[in-house]
């Protein structure tokens, strides 16, 4: 799976389910993907935030490239500040987010992967992460291929992936290859925000920002069904 900002809570429902996660370092950097942005709350409907990228071809894999130079940490810390300074559960959790968002690390996937691991900690996630480009396969595969040899060459009995995976993956090729295709649908998690319509989907941010770290973990561990 490649990495995301601040992902939303599915993502970390999905690393919760597995042994071992394997994550993307190899693969390209797409633009209109959320690599780099996700949405937020403010003033009661979604807002995008962004992580600023250095000007690089489009060519290049995500570990080449890097957070902009003049990224403005102050700026973002103060955006999520406002946004979320009467949330429940903000004095518990903005310190950490704080520190995420001014890790030194310029390239852009270790910075990512730094904030997910971060994030997996405070939840309470103990799966194994582990980088694709340390893994011995052809690199050069795509796709469904390059999983199955990432699978294969790991032992894996069974792979998971994200519902959206659903039209790019055959369990039949996976079973010939005698592992179990699965995927993940996350089911909705509603909770009060600041007492306005709920918007669903936000940022993991928005998660922590509202709900107890009890209430997150159960939601982490169940809310969710295999297909």
């Amino acid at each position: 799976m490649q990495p995301y900002f601040f992902p939303y809570i599915g993502y970390f429902q999905l690393i919760a389910a597995v042994d071992l996660f394997i994550i993307y370092d190899n693969i390209k950097y797409t633009k209109k993907g959320w690599i780099n942005r996700n949405r937020i709350l403010l003033n009661g409907r979604d807002m995008p935030f962004t992580l600023p990228l250095k000007g690089a071809s489009d060519f290049l894999d995500l570990r080449e490239r890097e957070v902009a130079a003049d990224f403005d940490r102050d700026k973002l810390v103060n955006q999520l500040r406002g946004a979320y300074a009467k949330a429940p559960q903000f004095k518990r959790m903005f310190p950490v987010l704080e520190e995420i968002l001014r890790h030194p690390e310029a390239n852009l996937f270790e910075f990512l992967r730094n904030s997910i691991i971060r994030m997996c900690d405070i939840i309470g996630i103990t799966t194994r992460i582990v980088v694709s480009s340390t893994i011995a396969i052809d690199h050069e595969l795509k796709s469904q291929d390059k999983v199955l040899a990432l699978c294969q060459a790991v032992n894996a009995q069974a792979y998971v992936n994200a519902i959206g995976g659903m039209e790019l993956y055959s369990k039949e090729e996976f079973r010939a290859r005698g592992i179990e295709l699965s995927f993940i649908r996350s089911k909705p998690f509603v909770y009060p925000q600041f007492g306005a319509d709920f918007v669903p989907w936000l940022s993991i941010i928005d998660v922590l920002m509202f709900n107890s770290p009890e209430s997150i973990r159960e939601c982490i561990r169940s809310n969710f069904e295999l297909i």
